[in-house]
Protein backbone atom coordinates (compact mmCIF):
# COMPACT_ATOMS: atom_id res chain seq x y z
CA UNK A 1 0.00 0.00 0.00
CA UNK A 2 1.44 3.58 -0.91
CA UNK A 3 2.18 5.21 2.31
CA UNK A 4 -0.05 8.59 3.09
CA UNK A 5 2.06 11.55 2.19
CA UNK A 6 2.87 13.28 5.37
CA UNK A 7 0.95 16.83 4.67
CA UNK A 8 -1.92 14.82 3.87
CA UNK A 9 -1.89 12.24 7.20
CA UNK A 10 -5.05 12.36 9.06
CA UNK A 11 -4.04 13.25 13.03
CA UNK A 12 -6.72 12.39 15.42
CA UNK A 13 -8.10 14.64 17.50
CA UNK A 14 -7.60 14.93 21.01
CA UNK A 15 -10.84 14.12 23.17
CA UNK A 16 -12.52 17.04 24.90
CA UNK A 17 -11.55 17.11 28.66
CA UNK A 18 -14.25 17.71 31.37
CA UNK A 19 -14.31 21.54 32.10
CA UNK A 20 -14.26 22.83 35.75
CA UNK A 21 -17.76 23.32 37.79
CA UNK A 22 -19.75 26.80 37.71
CA UNK A 23 -21.50 25.78 41.13
CA UNK A 24 -22.71 22.67 43.44
CA UNK A 25 -24.92 21.24 40.58
CA UNK A 26 -22.47 20.73 38.09
CA UNK A 27 -19.49 19.60 40.60
CA UNK A 28 -21.21 16.80 41.74
CA UNK A 29 -22.22 15.95 38.09
CA UNK A 30 -18.79 16.46 36.72
CA UNK A 31 -17.03 14.75 40.08
CA UNK A 32 -19.27 11.57 39.17
CA UNK A 33 -18.05 11.55 35.58
CA UNK A 34 -14.62 11.74 36.83
CA UNK A 35 -15.25 8.97 38.40
CA UNK A 36 -15.55 9.79 41.91
CA UNK A 37 -18.90 8.69 42.88
CA UNK A 38 -21.30 11.10 45.07
CA UNK A 39 -24.44 12.20 45.93
CA UNK A 40 -26.15 13.86 42.84
CA UNK A 41 -28.27 16.67 43.07
CA UNK A 42 -31.40 16.13 44.09
CA UNK A 43 -34.28 17.20 41.62
CA UNK A 44 -35.46 19.67 44.27
CA UNK A 45 -32.16 20.74 44.36
CA UNK A 46 -32.10 21.25 39.90
CA UNK A 47 -35.48 23.04 39.82
CA UNK A 48 -34.21 25.57 41.89
CA UNK A 49 -31.64 26.35 40.11
CA UNK A 50 -31.71 29.61 37.42
CA UNK A 51 -32.74 27.91 34.50
CA UNK A 52 -30.60 30.07 32.75
CA UNK A 53 -27.65 29.96 34.86
CA UNK A 54 -24.27 29.13 33.94
CA UNK A 55 -24.84 25.95 36.57
CA UNK A 56 -27.83 24.66 35.42
CA UNK A 57 -26.99 25.05 31.31
CA UNK A 58 -22.65 23.37 31.96
CA UNK A 59 -24.44 20.35 33.72
CA UNK A 60 -26.83 20.34 30.77
CA UNK A 61 -24.16 20.89 28.30
CA UNK A 62 -21.65 18.04 29.83
CA UNK A 63 -24.53 15.44 30.31
CA UNK A 64 -25.65 16.21 26.56
CA UNK A 65 -22.33 15.56 25.61
CA UNK A 66 -21.84 12.10 26.50
CA UNK A 67 -24.46 11.48 23.50
CA UNK A 68 -21.89 13.56 21.11
CA UNK A 69 -18.08 12.74 21.84
CA UNK A 70 -18.05 12.49 25.21
CA UNK A 71 -15.02 13.39 27.21
CA UNK A 72 -11.58 11.94 27.51
CA UNK A 73 -10.91 9.01 30.43
CA UNK A 74 -15.08 9.40 30.96
CA UNK A 75 -16.61 6.03 31.22
CA UNK A 76 -19.05 5.95 27.73
CA UNK A 77 -21.22 3.48 29.22
CA UNK A 78 -22.48 6.38 31.56
CA UNK A 79 -23.89 8.09 28.35
CA UNK A 80 -27.16 6.09 29.69
CA UNK A 81 -26.45 5.95 33.90
CA UNK A 82 -29.91 5.45 35.23
CA UNK A 83 -28.94 8.42 38.10
CA UNK A 84 -27.49 10.94 35.55
CA UNK A 85 -30.40 10.34 32.88
CA UNK A 86 -32.38 11.48 36.35
CA UNK A 87 -30.71 14.56 36.95
CA UNK A 88 -30.85 15.61 33.31
CA UNK A 89 -34.49 14.90 33.42
CA UNK A 90 -34.78 17.43 36.18
CA UNK A 91 -32.16 20.05 34.74
CA UNK A 92 -34.60 19.42 31.50
CA UNK A 93 -37.58 20.02 33.33
CA UNK A 94 -36.17 23.59 34.99
CA UNK A 95 -34.98 24.80 30.88
CA UNK A 96 -38.14 23.44 29.50
CA UNK A 97 -40.58 25.53 31.71
CA UNK A 98 -38.31 28.51 31.61
CA UNK A 99 -38.78 28.48 27.65
CA UNK A 100 -42.76 27.65 27.84
CA UNK A 101 -42.81 30.74 30.26
CA UNK A 102 -40.89 33.13 28.36
CA UNK A 103 -42.82 32.43 24.95
CA UNK A 104 -45.97 33.81 23.74
CA UNK A 105 -47.15 30.04 22.39
CA UNK A 106 -49.58 29.13 20.06
CA UNK A 107 -50.36 27.49 16.79
CA UNK A 108 -50.24 29.41 14.10
CA UNK A 109 -46.82 28.42 12.69
CA UNK A 110 -47.67 30.42 9.47
CA UNK A 111 -47.46 33.49 11.73
CA UNK A 112 -44.25 32.42 12.84
CA UNK A 113 -42.56 31.35 10.29
CA UNK A 114 -43.91 34.86 8.60
CA UNK A 115 -42.18 36.65 11.21
CA UNK A 116 -39.28 34.98 10.58
CA UNK A 117 -38.77 36.54 7.25
CA UNK A 118 -39.69 40.38 8.16
CA UNK A 119 -35.57 41.32 7.89
CA UNK A 120 -35.66 44.35 9.47
CA UNK A 121 -34.70 47.66 7.29
CA UNK A 122 -31.93 48.77 9.25
CA UNK A 123 -29.99 47.77 12.24
CA UNK A 124 -32.37 48.65 15.56
CA UNK A 125 -29.26 48.30 17.95
CA UNK A 126 -29.84 44.86 18.99
CA UNK A 127 -28.28 42.73 16.10
CA UNK A 128 -25.05 40.98 16.54
CA UNK A 129 -24.33 40.82 12.55
CA UNK A 130 -25.65 44.04 11.91
CA UNK A 131 -23.11 45.27 14.71
CA UNK A 132 -20.17 43.01 13.07
CA UNK A 133 -20.80 44.27 9.89
CA UNK A 134 -20.85 48.25 10.82
CA UNK A 135 -18.36 48.52 13.40
CA UNK A 136 -17.42 45.24 14.83
CA UNK A 137 -13.37 45.01 15.70
CA UNK A 138 -11.07 41.65 14.43
CA UNK A 139 -11.39 40.66 18.26
CA UNK A 140 -14.90 41.21 18.39
CA UNK A 141 -15.68 38.59 15.67
CA UNK A 142 -12.79 36.14 17.07
CA UNK A 143 -14.97 36.02 20.12
CA UNK A 144 -17.95 35.27 18.05
CA UNK A 145 -16.67 32.93 16.68
CA UNK A 146 -15.38 31.04 19.53
CA UNK A 147 -18.56 31.42 21.00
CA UNK A 148 -20.79 29.61 18.04
CA UNK A 149 -17.49 27.01 17.79
CA UNK A 150 -20.12 24.93 20.30
CA UNK A 151 -22.82 24.95 17.66
CA UNK A 152 -20.78 25.24 14.51
CA UNK A 153 -18.31 22.10 15.30
CA UNK A 154 -21.36 20.07 15.56
CA UNK A 155 -23.55 21.90 12.66
CA UNK A 156 -26.59 19.47 11.78
CA UNK A 157 -25.43 16.34 14.02
CA UNK A 158 -28.68 16.99 16.55
CA UNK A 159 -31.03 17.60 13.39
CA UNK A 160 -30.52 14.63 12.37
CA UNK A 161 -31.99 12.79 15.59
CA UNK A 162 -35.53 13.86 14.34
CA UNK A 163 -35.01 12.33 10.80
CA UNK A 164 -36.28 8.70 12.09
CA UNK A 165 -39.07 10.29 13.51
CA UNK A 166 -40.46 11.81 10.53
CA UNK A 167 -42.33 10.26 7.55
CA UNK A 168 -42.52 10.61 3.80
CA UNK A 169 -42.60 14.53 2.24
CA UNK A 170 -40.72 16.02 5.67
CA UNK A 171 -38.24 13.09 6.17
CA UNK A 172 -37.16 13.42 2.49
CA UNK A 173 -36.42 17.27 2.48
CA UNK A 174 -34.98 17.06 5.69
CA UNK A 175 -32.68 14.38 4.61
CA UNK A 176 -32.00 16.73 1.82
CA UNK A 177 -31.13 19.70 3.69
CA UNK A 178 -28.65 17.86 6.02
CA UNK A 179 -26.98 16.21 3.17
CA UNK A 180 -25.81 19.65 2.03
CA UNK A 181 -24.96 20.26 5.68
CA UNK A 182 -22.55 17.61 5.47
CA UNK A 183 -20.69 18.54 2.10
CA UNK A 184 -23.07 16.64 -0.39
CA UNK A 185 -20.55 13.46 -0.18
CA UNK A 186 -17.50 15.20 0.72
CA UNK A 187 -15.09 15.61 4.26
CA UNK A 188 -13.60 19.13 2.73
CA UNK A 189 -17.17 20.59 2.31
CA UNK A 190 -19.03 19.79 5.64
CA UNK A 191 -20.34 22.65 7.24
CA UNK A 192 -18.54 21.86 10.84
CA UNK A 193 -14.68 21.52 8.82
CA UNK A 194 -15.61 24.87 6.91
CA UNK A 195 -16.34 26.42 10.44
CA UNK A 196 -13.02 25.06 12.03
CA UNK A 197 -10.84 26.25 8.27
CA UNK A 198 -12.97 29.80 9.47
CA UNK A 199 -11.42 29.82 12.67
CA UNK A 200 -8.03 28.15 11.72
CA UNK A 201 -7.82 31.48 9.74
CA UNK A 202 -8.67 33.80 12.82
CA UNK A 203 -6.30 32.29 14.41
CA UNK A 204 -8.05 30.02 17.33
CA UNK A 205 -8.26 27.08 18.54
CA UNK A 206 -10.10 24.39 16.16
CA UNK A 207 -9.95 21.57 18.79
CA UNK A 208 -13.71 20.24 19.21
CA UNK A 209 -15.41 21.89 22.41
CA UNK A 210 -12.14 23.73 22.85
CA UNK A 211 -13.75 26.82 23.92
CA UNK A 212 -16.49 25.38 26.34
CA UNK A 213 -14.76 26.98 29.38
CA UNK A 214 -15.25 30.62 27.91
CA UNK A 215 -18.66 30.20 26.64
CA UNK A 216 -20.81 32.05 29.24
CA UNK A 217 -24.52 30.76 29.71
CA UNK A 218 -26.19 32.52 27.28
CA UNK A 219 -24.21 30.50 24.51
CA UNK A 220 -23.99 27.01 26.23
CA UNK A 221 -28.39 27.43 26.28
CA UNK A 222 -28.63 27.96 22.23
CA UNK A 223 -26.69 24.74 21.93
CA UNK A 224 -28.33 22.88 25.00
CA UNK A 225 -31.73 23.31 23.32
CA UNK A 226 -31.01 21.76 20.03
CA UNK A 227 -29.77 18.83 21.96
CA UNK A 228 -32.94 19.09 24.28
CA UNK A 229 -35.51 18.94 21.29
CA UNK A 230 -33.52 16.07 19.26
CA UNK A 231 -32.95 14.14 22.57
CA UNK A 232 -36.53 13.81 22.80
CA UNK A 233 -39.07 11.79 20.21
CA UNK A 234 -41.91 14.25 21.83
CA UNK A 235 -40.21 17.76 20.85
CA UNK A 236 -40.02 16.08 17.47
CA UNK A 237 -41.76 19.28 16.17
CA UNK A 238 -40.09 22.01 18.39
CA UNK A 239 -37.03 20.70 16.36
CA UNK A 240 -38.36 21.04 13.41
CA UNK A 241 -39.59 24.63 14.25
CA UNK A 242 -35.66 24.90 15.74
CA UNK A 243 -34.09 24.00 12.25
CA UNK A 244 -36.36 26.34 10.26
CA UNK A 245 -35.26 29.20 12.25
CA UNK A 246 -31.77 28.71 11.63
CA UNK A 247 -32.26 28.27 8.35
CA UNK A 248 -34.72 31.02 7.70
CA UNK A 249 -32.82 33.48 9.56
CA UNK A 250 -29.10 32.48 8.25
CA UNK A 251 -28.92 33.60 4.74
CA UNK A 252 -29.25 37.69 5.53
CA UNK A 253 -27.13 37.39 8.99
CA UNK A 254 -24.54 35.05 6.92
CA UNK A 255 -24.20 37.72 4.13
CA UNK A 256 -23.55 40.75 6.89
CA UNK A 257 -21.30 38.15 8.80
CA UNK A 258 -18.98 37.87 5.31
CA UNK A 259 -19.00 41.33 5.06
CA UNK A 260 -17.72 41.95 8.55
CA UNK A 261 -14.72 39.39 7.87
CA UNK A 262 -13.89 41.34 4.80
CA UNK A 263 -13.86 44.58 6.54
CA UNK A 264 -11.80 43.31 9.25
CA UNK A 265 -9.11 41.70 6.37
CA UNK A 266 -10.03 38.17 7.19
CA UNK A 267 -8.78 35.60 4.75
CA UNK A 268 -10.48 33.42 2.55
CA UNK A 269 -11.30 30.74 4.21
CA UNK A 270 -13.15 32.64 7.03
CA UNK A 271 -15.21 34.38 4.08
CA UNK A 272 -15.57 31.14 2.50
CA UNK A 273 -18.23 29.73 5.29
CA UNK A 274 -20.54 32.58 5.56
CA UNK A 275 -20.42 32.95 1.78
CA UNK A 276 -21.87 29.44 1.71
CA UNK A 277 -24.53 29.90 4.12
CA UNK A 278 -25.78 32.68 1.59
CA UNK A 279 -26.84 30.84 -1.11
CA UNK A 280 -26.96 26.86 0.64
CA UNK A 281 -29.93 28.54 3.17
CA UNK A 282 -31.36 30.64 1.05
CA UNK A 283 -32.56 27.09 -1.34
CA UNK A 284 -32.60 25.39 2.40
CA UNK A 285 -35.19 28.06 3.76
CA UNK A 286 -37.71 27.37 0.95
CA UNK A 287 -37.21 23.48 1.57
CA UNK A 288 -37.56 23.69 5.03
CA UNK A 289 -40.79 26.10 4.89
CA UNK A 290 -42.65 24.00 1.95
CA UNK A 291 -41.73 20.35 2.39
CA UNK A 292 -39.89 19.42 6.07
CA UNK A 293 -42.80 21.90 8.01
CA UNK A 294 -45.52 21.83 5.79
CA UNK A 295 -44.88 17.82 5.21
CA UNK A 296 -45.09 17.44 9.07
CA UNK A 297 -48.36 19.09 9.31
CA UNK A 298 -49.78 16.89 6.66
CA UNK A 299 -49.20 14.30 8.97
CA UNK A 300 -49.45 15.53 12.24
CA UNK A 301 -50.98 18.51 12.50
CA UNK A 302 -51.15 17.88 16.15
CA UNK A 303 -47.87 19.17 16.36
CA UNK A 304 -48.26 22.61 15.71
CA UNK A 305 -48.21 24.11 18.81
CA UNK A 306 -44.10 22.39 19.24
CA UNK A 307 -43.47 23.69 16.10
CA UNK A 308 -44.27 27.54 16.89
CA UNK A 309 -42.47 26.60 20.57
CA UNK A 310 -39.30 25.49 18.71
CA UNK A 311 -39.23 28.77 16.67
CA UNK A 312 -39.89 31.07 19.46
CA UNK A 313 -37.71 29.45 22.11
CA UNK A 314 -34.74 29.82 19.80
CA UNK A 315 -35.55 33.60 18.51
CA UNK A 316 -35.66 33.95 22.72
CA UNK A 317 -32.08 32.22 23.28
CA UNK A 318 -30.46 34.22 20.53
CA UNK A 319 -31.49 37.61 21.83
CA UNK A 320 -30.25 36.66 25.27
CA UNK A 321 -26.89 35.53 24.21
CA UNK A 322 -27.07 38.77 21.51
CA UNK A 323 -28.13 41.07 24.48
CA UNK A 324 -24.99 39.69 26.06
CA UNK A 325 -22.83 40.10 23.17
CA UNK A 326 -23.61 43.61 22.43
CA UNK A 327 -23.45 45.03 25.98
CA UNK A 328 -19.81 43.68 26.88
CA UNK A 329 -18.63 44.64 23.33
CA UNK A 330 -20.03 48.36 24.35
CA UNK A 331 -18.90 48.43 27.78
CA UNK A 332 -15.84 47.35 26.61
CA UNK A 333 -15.16 43.78 27.54
CA UNK A 334 -14.82 40.35 26.20
CA UNK A 335 -17.95 38.52 26.25
CA UNK A 336 -16.45 35.34 26.93
CA UNK A 337 -15.53 34.19 30.59
CA UNK A 338 -11.72 34.11 29.99
CA UNK A 339 -10.60 35.91 26.77
CA UNK A 340 -8.85 34.17 23.82
CA UNK A 341 -5.18 34.94 23.30
CA UNK A 342 -4.73 37.89 21.00
CA UNK A 343 -4.21 36.90 17.26
CA UNK A 344 -1.01 35.75 15.77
Amino acid sequence: MTPVPEAHAHRPEPEPILPEARGALSERVLATLAGRRGALPSDEETGRADPYGEDLHLLLYVLYELHYRGFAEVDESLEWDPALLGVRAAAEGAFLRALREGTSGGKDVEEAVGALLLEPVGDDGHSVSHHLQREGTLEQLREYAALRSLYHLKEADPHLWVVPRLRGRAKAAMVAVEFDEFGAGRAENIHSRLFADLMADLGLDTAYGGYLEAAPAQALATVNLMSLFGLHRRLRGALVGHFAAVEITSSPGSRRLAKALRRAGAGAAAQRFYDEHVEADAVHEQVVRRDVIGGLLEDEPQLAPDIVLGIEATELLEDRLAEHLLASWRGGRTALRTPVPPSR
